[in-house]
């Protein structure tokens, strides 16, 4: 199935499992379909099944928009107690579009969970309580994570699956891998149908040697591989170090989710020509997860990255918060970054990669080494030191299941085509009025005036410059306040000047603050915050930050 198939058979509003292998296009698929829904006005809610994957769509994790969190089970008086949450009960009835991406990582306990969920939530029984569900991703990568057992059930193994009875559209055009020798590796893995002479192709790779001077990234299977050639290759850099520690402050839990969430290290370890991964997206669109570059300096406000490139980015802190009810749990601070001369294949899912340098010796689960060796576009790119048989394993179960995915993709392309143009477009409307969006797009391009976009930072330098305030610039651009604050950090380090007086701190803990810069200088805030503590008083990170515009030019 082509994209554009695919793509129409959403907009009609059926439940689809959206698959394929690795390079088809699913995520541009999915942005696609998400950029159609928000012109249509029609209310989706984009989702992952981990951290990582959601920022690649700039979502959010499932267990967090569900409301489920960390729950393994959920009772009925549980049940009872998520519909007291105001927030909750608004965010899935309000939904008319769920979007799951790496659907393969989510257990089919955890479908069964969100299915049970929603139809309480929107009182209902049809299945997800009436949500057109999207799954997308592909089963022959990484299966789920369940805690205490040895083996777990994915999503399509699950009852709430079944019910669902998602129309299948499984993408064949191949956008990442080039050579007909790597596809058929990757095939023949999918099919289990290794061969001696796929096996002669990796181990002729793994005798090819890398030139010197060459960026690669490394992949390996356990964090202990990748922290130790992390450590080893910061340590041969001449320059001196520079540490980075996180600022955390909430419930201990929350704050150890978001730890483990982030990807971003408690104390981040840097020196000039360490070699770095940004691991969240730039609000500004500077850079996203994935970016890789060079540290090349450092400067008060972070420090500067040559990316792949060219482009020279400060990597200012940035905020990773658990939010429930309006409420800020949690909240952690640190550098968008990441050493990056090593990842884990975990790490790696999602990613599109020139070239890679892997050992394979050590898979521990069906799908890892698949996941591994697909990162890279083609075989020309891939360095394979050593690979066991569980790196070319995948798992029976899934290996059958997609046999099956494939005639049903089949048969729905088959039905597609016997519509006329006319009849898909009465279709696609017919859903758009049903789900209660706008038949006209919000921005039409036959009537706006052509203006040319402005950046998101060029925005708020405007708003700024004409008095209005952080959080009366976030509400009308519709940000976080601490979106808003970023910009202005940025645009004061670049030489701008702004009135902040109105952000200055409260008469009675000045005395105290000054003190802790003095002690502390005012770049890092931890030291501050803790600092301030010590003295009686109760800080966040937010005050700081907005004290720390208004005393700039002191610090």
């Amino acid at each position: 199935m082509t994209q554009q198939e695919a793509l129409d058979i959403l907009k009609m509003g059926h439940h689809v499992f959206l698959t394929g292998e690795a390079g088809t296009g699913k995520t541009h698929v999915l942005n696609k379909y998400i950029a159609w829904l928000r012109e249509h006005a029609v209310a989706s809610a984009v989702t992952a099944s981990t951290g990582i994957a959601a920022t690649h769509l700039s979502g959010v994790t499932l267990h967090s928009w569900s409301g489920i969190g960390v729950r393994d089970s959920i009772s009925p008086f549980e049940l009872e107690q998520m519909e007291q949450k105001k927030v909750v009960w608004e965010r899935l009835n309000g939904t008319k579009v769920l979007i799951i991406d790496e659907i393969s990582m989510l257990s089919g306990e955890f479908f069964d969970m969100l299915h049970a969920v929603l139809r309480h939530m929107r009182r209902t029984s049809a299945p997800f309580g009436g949500l057109q569900v999207i799954c997308c991703g592909d089963f022959f990568q990484l299966p789920p994570v369940v805690k205490e057992q040895s083996s777990c059930n994915y999503a399509f193994e699950s009852a709430s699956w079944k019910e669902l009875n998602p129309v299948v559209c499984y993408l064949e055009e191949q956008y990442r891998q080039g050579g007909d020798e790597f596809s058929s590796i990757l095939s023949a893995i999918r099919g289990q149908s290794i061969e001696k002479k796929h096996n002669d192709l990796l181990v002729k790779r793994g005798e090819v040697k890398i030139a010197s001077k060459k960026t690669i990234t490394r992949l390996f299977t356990h964090n202990v591989d990748v922290d130790t050639m992390n450590e080893e290759r910061l340590q041969k850099l001449s320059k001196p170090e520079k540490s980075f520690v996180m600022q955390t402050a909430g419930k201990k839990q929350y704050v150890d989710q978001l730890m483990r969430g982030c990807l971003a290290p408690k104390t981040l370890f840097l020196r000039k020509g360490a070699e770095v991964m940004f691991i969240k997206n730039s609000p500004e669109g500077e850079y996203v997860n994935g970016t890789r570059g060079k540290v090349i300096e450092f400067k008060d406000q972070g420090p500067v990255v040559k990316t792949l490139e060219g482009r020279r980015i400060i990597a200012s802190s940035v905020s990773w918060k658990r939010e429930e009810d309006g409420k800020v749990l949690a909240e952690i601070r640190q550098l968008p970054l990441r050493l990056a001369w090593a990842i884990t294949v975990h790490k790696s899912q999602g990613m599109t990669l020139n070239e890679a340098e892997m050992d394979l010796s050590r898979c521990f689960v069906p799908g890892q080494g698949y996941v591994a060796l697909s990162r890279v576009r083609s075989l020309d790119g891939l360095y394979v030191r050593g690979f066991n048989d569980m790196a070319l394993a995948v798992d029976s179960r899934v290996a059958s299941a997609d046999v099956l995915f494939q005639k049903r993709s089949k048969l729905a392309k088959e039905r597609l085509l016997l519509l006329l143009p006319e009849d898909l477009k009465l279709k696609h409307d017919a859903f758009i009025v049903a789900s209660g969006g706008s038949l006209e797009p919000k921005e039409s391009s036959k009537n706006a005036t052509w203006q040319e976009k402005k950046s998101t930072l060029e925005q708020t330098r405007e708003l700024l410059e004409g008095g209005m305030s952080i959080d009366k610039i976030a509400l009308a651009r519709k940000l976080t306040a601490l979106t808003i604050i970023s910009h202005a950090e940025k645009l004061l380090s670049q030489g701008a000047s702004f009135d902040f007086t109105y952000l200055a701190p409260k008469k009675e803990i000045l005395p105290a603050l000054k003190k802790a810069i003095a002690k502390h200088g005012f770049i890092k805030l931890t030291p501050v915050k803790r600092s301030l503590e010590s003295q009686g008083h109760n800080v966040s990170f937010d005050v700081l930050r907005k004290a720390r515009l208004a005393l700039w030019e002191k610090s």
